[in-house]
């Protein structure tokens, strides 16, 4: 009784929240986790620190950036491109991102994309929803990928740590990477050319008329005045230095992210030594970047802040404070009952492990910690290595609920509304990307395995 009353605070503080936007949605938040902590006496979950500073970091660069100028010359380009071939953003946007965290090793890069997407959609009239919303979910399906993440290299100790101990098969990452990656990118394909359709086009969506039919808000989410081109606008020499100087820390933290020996290393806890956390390492030189943009290209400090990549960043802060605390506080007080339950399902029928990850991977909201829980029991009931391995994508699942870091960011950085949680809290804008990335990531994961190894 108790756990089915906590999921109905949970979800209705979602419900509520949802009805006063992103800045609602974090702070209502706290009313329950305050009734988690106080009335049930759950241990309060750890606040996502880590991604709030990261999405600051990235927030501070590209609102210098798009103050210089920096963004509007990136617009220039885009649009050049987009013009010949419209629709391509929607396939291209989430490829990018999926390629950044194959390299990096992590989706928090993706938060550096978002208002690129958007403005460029923007530009061209498309839904923002098509192109970020499955940018928002390419990016995390992208950790399967990475030769570097923290989800790869799991995955590939436990199978390790298993063949040692029963004399079964070895298999390297770049085994485990010769399914993965083409499982991965056949998912984000998929998912983006179902994205191309999604939704009303702007000019043809009746809530979003209204919504700019007032003019503080049509200014607010466009930024600029209808008609302008920026093919035909002079740039000054220093918007372009900024896009440069963006565009050099993006290439640093993506050679650091596929080379970790070039990161320094520091002593752990059990003596051994490991570089450089990406996510730090994305911390440093997004505000190194921005800081290099303000000194070096006649940047006001005080326009800043008054950015619409500012004002979005900042609102996306506090629906991921609110709602991932609270989420986590939830999750993390009921992960050992849950965990058991799924175990007897896994035993019954092998596969419905595919499953059992993904529903970890809610609870846990890592596909790192999901497999970490889940791979060593599935090995231990019967579930092969290869089985294991093609199911690698299954380990995505924390799209299911719109409470993940990232998908919060996006529905903050889109100013037009259109990317949401929706209604009945289910139907937000990542559910069915999310999917068809998970189902077809597994079915050619399945296959590939069982062809490759």
């Amino acid at each position: 009784m108790a756990l089915t009353i906590q999921i109905l605070i949970v979800l209705a503080c979602l419900v509520m929240g949802t009805r006063y936007g992103g800045m609602g949605l974090g702070l209502i938040s706290g009313f329950g986790l305050l009734i988690l902590v106080f009335v049930f006496h759950l241990k309060p979950g750890d606040p996502p620190i880590d991604v709030m500073m990261t999405i600051l970091a990235v927030i501070g660069c590209a609102s210098t950036l798009q103050t210089a100028g920096g963004l509007d010359v990136m617009m220039r380009y885009a649009e050049r491109i987009l013009r010949a071939h419209p629709k391509q953003l929607t396939i291209l946007a989430p490829i990018t991102t999926w390629f950044l965290t194959l390299l990096c090793g992590t989706g928090h890069v993706v938060y550096t994309m978002f208002p690129i997407i958007e403005d460029i959609a923007l530009e061209k009239n498309i839904r923002p929803e098509r192109p970020m919303a499955v940018s928002s979910v390419a990016a995390q399906v992208g950790i399967t990928a990475s030769p570097v993440s923290v989800a790869t290299v799991s995955l590939a100790t436990i199978l390790a740590t298993n063949s040692a101990a029963h004399g079964g098969p070895t298999y390297s990452i770049p085994q485990i990477l010769s399914v993965s990656i083409p499982a991965s990118l056949c998912g984000v394909v998929l998912a983006a050319l179902w994205s191309l359709r999604r939704g009303k086009d702007l000019d043809q969506d009746p809530e979003f008329q209204a919504k700019i039919a007032d003019p503080e808000k049509r200014a607010y989410i466009y930024g600029k005045a209808d008609g302008t081109t920026l093919l035909d606008r002079d740039m000054p020499k220093e918007a372009f230095r900024a896009m440069w100087i963006f565009f050099t820390a993006i290439a640093i933290v993506v050679i650091l992210g596929a080379f970790p020996d070039l990161r320094p290393s520091f002593a752990a806890a059990n003596g051994s030594s490991k570089p450089l956390s990406m996510t730090l390492t994305i911390q440093m030189f997004m505000l190194i970047a921005g800081a290099l943009i303000l000194i070096t290209c006649k940047v006001k400090p005080n326009d800043i802040p008054n950015s619409a990549v500012f004002k979005a960043g900042m609102v996306a802060i506090f629906s991921v404070f609110g709602v991932a605390w609270m989420a986590e506080t939830f999750f993390h007080a009921h992960l050992a009952e849950m965990q058991k339950e799924l175990t007897t399902m896994v035993q019954a029928h092998v596969w419905t492990f595919a499953i059992a990850l993904f529903l970890v991977s809610k609870l846990v909201n890592s596909q790192a910690a999901a497999l970490t829980a889940m791979a060593p029991i599935g090995l231990k009931i019967g579930v092969d290595p290869v089985t294991l391995i093609g199911f690698f994508g299954a380990s995505y699942g924390y799209f299911f609920l719109p409470t993940y870091p990232s998908d919060l960011a996006c529905i903050g950085f889109d100013r037009t509304g259109t990317t949401r949680i929706g209604k009945y809290i289910l139907n937000h804008s990542f559910m069915i990307p999310g999917f068809i990335c998970v189902i077809t990531g597994c079915l050619v994961g399945t296959a590939l395995a069982r062809i490759l190894l």
